[in-house]
């Protein structure tokens, strides 16, 4: 995206994997959750994210130690020019799927085509801006860019997975599906057990196994994955051995729960992974289509009567840290930082965009004094109530014009997610709000979220070191009444998608990172979300069976390059 690949031309295997570690054997996953269809390139369904990558790959690969930077997979080699107004992939002449039939220059554009009529919308988006699509060799496919003003624009083709044309209608491309797919990449789908479980089978003949970008990776002759509907049955499920890589994301269970035989005598590991990217972004989401958030200084209100630190001391024994960024804990965070001269101008048409202690570096969340009942915040928050045309009425938050009651609705999904909703009502409860907790099950929690049917929700995004055009999925005012995006909020600001286009535009990576800081600055000013917490660390268990390299990426650890133990 900017600047020069770390990894030399001739490079024989990334430096996070161990290009000889052993092939064979099998990894269990258990997921929490359920799936509904092995399709997830569309918007209907729950479908495992383990299709994209494993059975389904694309033109071109990540590297990992990098902010944005694609290596040749499917494309051998790669052109444009300076401005990016065109890209040029050609296709590696050993690239074949599964059933043998090579990958062609009429499946990459067949796959375009497809997703940009009855894919995703954000692959609506992003492919919508491509002027024209051409073969112009026998492996040759070149994508005109003009007038779009997308840099990025290259590198999200470049990482768009490629489907057989022979293989697929699409005319019922949109339907939930549980027919495994065929893929180019070095697993199958071998076994079906709907919403319970599902395999995936090393395909013997991957034509791909032997390039760089692949050296040290998909070690494991089977993976499977399991499905869990509760978090205790998943959490038993690996203490019992049936599964063998956990990701823990509870403090107080890594501190409590992880005290069992296996882990006593070594044969289940703990470790802490350090991640070098902007940590994820949990929050709970103001739903600003409803009314009773479209004020300003109702959300602000609500979010000071979150006591972040009664729940860390209480409930995570002290290892969360509070987020204060869209980008934290990275460079792209603005947090404690003064805006830049490039900043302020980018900013400048929009001068009530972005809050002046935000602006200047000296903003801090809200802190309590821990008790539960701090007396200072619920007075703060009452002002703003107050100001916004609501009292308190006996031990009732009511409108002043209707009198109607200030009630919302926080719709969760896990017993975690449960737990802290719980906690946060008996918080705003004390401000005479009532909050009910609604547990849904997943299916029907991601239903609702993606035709935005809540008023509230735990949502949480995940960024990279170089974001781009999925900002626009999240954020911008054209997301916003499109179902299926990720502006859950939504959101309609111009100032955030001035700040994007910025971000798109940059050629520099001094310009984008202040392009990213002024678009973190607006969001936050905003009061969207609610920002919770977050672990400094990756916390993960795994059987002593499977082990993994020594070094790890700057994106954290990577099971795809882990392998079992002979």
């Amino acid at each position: 995206m900017h600047g020069q690949p770390i990894m030399p031309k001739d490079f024989a295997a990334f430096p996070y994997v161990n290009p000889d570690a052993p092939k064979g054997g099998r990894l269990v996953h258990g997921v929490l959750g359920t799936f509904d269809s092995l399709n997830p390139l569309i918007v209907k369904g729950i479908a495992p994210s383990e299709i994209r990558g494993y059975v389904v790959e694309g033109l071109m690969a990540r590297g990992y130690d990098e902010p944005f930077t694609l290596y040749g997979l499917l494309a051998e080699t790669v052109e444009t020019d300076a401005t990016r107004s065109y890209v040029t992939f050609n296709l590696n002449p050993a690239a074949k799927f599964s059933d043998g039939k090579p990958v062609t220059t009429g499946d990459v554009i067949f796959t375009w085509e497809l997703l940009r009529d009855h894919g995703r919308p954000n692959h609506r988006t992003y492919y919508s801006k491509v002027t024209k699509a051409q073969a112009v060799g026998p492996r040759s496919v070149r994508f005109d860019l003009e007038g779009t003003n997308d840099r990025e624009l290259p590198l999200i083709l470049g990482l768009m997975p490629v489907l057989p044309k022979h293989a697929i209608d699409a005319a019922t491309f949109e339907d939930t599906t549980l027919k495994a797919p065929i893929g180019s990449g070095p697993y199958t789908v071998e076994t079906v057990d709907a919403g319970k479980s599902f395999t995936l089978k090393r395909n013997p003949d991957y034509w791909g196994r032997d390039l760089p970008v692949n050296r040290g990776y998909w070690n494991f002759d089977e993976i499977r994955l399991d499905y869990y509907r509760d978090g205790n049955s998943h959490l038993e499920a690996f203490k019992k051995g049936l599964y063998d890589v956990r990701a823990e994301q509870d403090p107080s269970r890594w501190e409590q729960a992880y005290d069992f035989p296996a882990v006593r005598d070594g044969r289940v590991v703990k470790e802490s992974f350090v991640n070098g990217m902007p940590k994820s972004l949990a929050g709970y989401v103001f739903n600003t289509r409803r009314p009773v958030f479209a004020d300003i200084r109702v959300r602000l209100a609500i979010s000071l009567l979150f006591d972040f630190e009664w729940l860390n001391k209480n409930f995570f024994f002290g290892k969360y840290v509070r987020t204060k960024s869209y980008f934290d804990g990275s460079e792209l965070s603005s947090f404690g930082l003064p805006a830049s001269k490039i900043e302020r101008a980018l900013l400048a048409p929009f001068p009530d965009a972005v809050r002046a202690d935000i602006l200047d570096g000296t903003w801090m969340p809200q802190a309590t004094d821990g008790s539960g009942r701090d007396r200072e915040t619920l007075r703060a928050a009452l002002a703003l109530f107050e100001a916004a045309g609501f009292e308190l009425a006996g031990t009732q938050l009511r409108a002043r014009d209707t009198k109607q009651p200030f009630t919302f609705e926080i719709m969760v999904t896990t017993k975690e997610q449960e737990r802290l909703a719980i906690q946060f009502s008996q918080s705003l409860k004390r401000a005479g709000i009532t909050a009910g907790v609604r547990v849904v099950d997943a299916v029907q929690f991601d239903r609702r979220r993606i035709t935005y049917d809540f008023d509230m929700i735990q949502n949480r995004w995940d960024q990279s070191l170089s974001p781009g055009n999925e900002q626009l999925f999240y954020w911008s005012s054209a997301a916003a009444d499109v179902e299926g995006t990720r502006n859950y909020m939504g959101v309609k600001s111009p100032a955030i998608d001035a700040m994007i286009a910025a971000m798109l535009n940059a050629s520099r990576r001094e310009d984008f990172v202040d392009a990213v800081h002024a678009l973190d600055r607006v969001l936050m000013s905003g009061i969207y979300v609610i920002p919770l917490f977050h672990s400094p660390e990756q916390w993960i268990a795994h059987w002593a069976g499977v082990e993994h390299p020594k070094t790890t990426a700057l994106s954290g650890y990577l099971p795809e390059t882990w392998w079992r133990k002979k």
